[in-house]
């Protein structure tokens, strides 16, 4: 059956879609052009068309992979409600879930961005988008009266480095921490580093 023509935009998109997939599967050092395009049933020359290297396809499917959780953040933190629901809804979203194959992949990406250049950029840019998203909603919630935080942005990396870290034992270490536990966590840490009082109410 002859494939359906597809235009420049929809065939990078699934190009990236193939090669989320192929990463999840076999990892971005074993990955290779040729998987991709097996996948897809098409030729290695088309791939090389749309990205030149390896390198580079790897780096616009993370960044693909990425643009989906980065509208959901968005949509999280815009809601009509007030600054401290809508951070912990975000976090709590973030929070690590055990063999999450999302986490796997990010964690995956980190550590070849290592070794990478054109993928520590995207990863580091996408990084720095969190941070920021998570800064400007603290810093919300300050002008608003709702809590207290002399650096939204130092606070922003706090917050991250400890989901990170948690996400890092859960995947790696699968039942090493019940997920109620790393909540409560969670949970205390936002309390900490807002200075809620310490019968606040815990995230929704």
């Amino acid at each position: 059956m002859a494939r359906v023509r597809l235009s420049v935009a929809e065939r990078r998109a699934e190009l990236l879609a193939a090669t989320v997939e192929q990463i999840e599967v076999r990892g971005v050092a074993a990955v290779r052009i040729a998987d991709v395009a097996a996948g897809l049933g098409v030729s290695n020359a088309l791939v090389l068309y749309h990205f030149s290297t390896k390198e580079k396809l790897v780096a616009a499917a993370f960044a693909h992979a990425a643009e989906g959780d980065l509208a959901h953040l968005r949509a999280l933190l815009s809601r009509r409600t007030t600054a401290l629901r809508r951070l912990r809804a975000a976090v709590r979203w973030y929070a690590p879930t055990g063999q999450a194959k999302g986490w796997r992949l990010w964690i995956e990406g980190w550590s070849a961005a290592l070794r990478e250049p054109a993928l520590r950029t995207v990863t580091r840019e996408l990084d720095q988008e969190w941070k920021a998203a998570l800064a400007e909603v603290i810093g919300e919630g300050v002008a608003a009266g709702e809590f207290t935080c002399p650096d939204p942005q130092t606070t922003a990396l706090r917050l991250t480095a400890l989901l990170d870290g948690l996400a890092v034992q859960m995947t790696a270490y699968d039942g090493t921490l019940p997920r109620a536990r790393m909540l409560a966590w969670v949970d205390e840490a936002l309390t900490r580093e807002l200075n809620l009082p310490a019968d606040a109410p815990p995230a929704d």
